[in-house]
C-alpha cells in the first residue's frame, strides 16, 4: 500500500500503475481536511482503488484496449472481409496483427505472437471468428487460457468469451471442436483429390531433376570409384541428396 499526499503525484502513480495513463471515469477531490492522505493499491483484474480517510473511496478501472488478429491461407478477399470486421468492431488500424498463408493448424505464426505480446491486462484481443485464431480444440483452449491468466478478454467477433459463465464455456469449446473438425475435414478432402488426380494420371509427382540417361551416367560414374558423392553433385549440378536418391533408385531398378 502507497501513501499518496499530492494530487499531482497521484496522477503519476495511477498513470504508471495503468502503463497506460489513461482510467474510465474522474477522480473528485473531496475538501483536504477530509482526504488527506490516499491511500492506493491495484488489484489483479487491472482495478485502482484509491481510499480516503473518512472511509471515502474511489475504484478506477483501467481503460480496456482493443487489438485484432486476421488470418488467411490463400483467400485474399477473405482476409480484406476479416480486417473490415475488426474496424467495424472498433479495433484501430494500427492495432490489427495479420497473418498471411498460414493455416490456422500452424501454431508458429508471427501476426498472432505480436497479437499476444501486445495485449495487456484489461485489454481486449478480438477474433472475427475461433477458427481463425486456432483449428484445434487443445491450440484454442491454451491460448483462451493463456489470455485469461493475463487478465485479457477475448473477443469472438461481437461476443466476449466468459470462463467464469459456463454456457459461454460450453459455447467457446463447441465452436474450438467444429474449427477442428472443418480443418479435419479439408486434409481429408486434400488427401482425396490427390488419390483421385493421381488415379487418372493428372498428378504424376515431382519430375526428377536428371532425366534417365543423366542418372545411368551417374550410376555408371559412381560405380567406377573414381568420383565422390560431392563431385557427383557438382558435375550434375544437384544435391547431394539427389545423388542419393538417384543412386537409390538406379540399384532398386537392376
Amino acid at each position: 500500500m502507497q501513501i499518496i499526499d499530492d494530487n499531482h503525484r497521484l496522477a503519476e502513480v495511477l498513470s504508471a500503475a495503468s502503463d497506460r495513463g489513461s482510467f474510465s471515469g474522474r477522480f473528485i477531490q473531496p475538501s483536504t481536511s477530509v482526504a488527506e492522505p490516499h491511500e492506493l493499491s491495484s488489484h489483479k483484474d487491472g482495478t485502482i482503488k484509491v481510499s480516503l480517510k473518512g472511509g471515502l473511496s474511489y475504484n478506477s478501472a483501467m481503460t480496456s484496449t482493443l487489438f485484432g488478429y486476421a488470418r488467411c491461407s490463400t483467400d485474399k478477399q477473405d482476409l480484406a472481409a476479416q480486417q473490415a470486421a475488426l474496424l467495424e468492431l472498433g479495433v484501430a488500424t494500427d492495432r490489427i496483427y495479420v497473418d498471411r498463408g498460414l493455416t490456422g493448424t500452424n501454431r508458429s505464426r508471427p501476426g498472432l505472437d505480436q497479437a499476444l505480446a501486445a495485449v495487456r491486462a484489461g485489454d481486449t484481443l478480438v477474433v472475427p471468428k475461433l477458427d481463425r485464431l486456432a483449428r484445434s480444440v487443445p491450440d484454442a483452449r491454451a491460448i483462451a487460457d493463456s489470455l485469461i491468466a493475463r487478465g485479457v478478454k477475448l473477443a469472438l467477433g461481437a461476443s466476449v468469451y466468459d470462463p467464469v459463465d459456463p454456457m459461454g464455456k460450453m459455447f467457446f469449446n463447441i465452436l474450438a471442436t467444429f474449427a477442428e473438425f472443418e480443418a479435419d475435414l479439408i486434409r481429408l478432402r486434400t488427401r482425396e483429390g490427390m488419390a483421385i488426380a493421381r488415379a487418372k494420371g493428372k498428378l504424376r509427382g515431382k519430375k526428377p531433376k536428371l532425366s534417365d540417361k543423366q542418372q545411368k551416367e551417374l550410376r555408371r560414374m559412381h560405380d567406377t570409384d573414381d568420383y565422390s558423392i560431392s563431385d557427383l553433385a557438382e558435375l550434375f549440378s544437384v544435391s547431394r541428396p539427389t545423388v542419393y536418391r538417384t543412386l537409390g533408385r538406379q540399384a532398386s531398378a537392376t
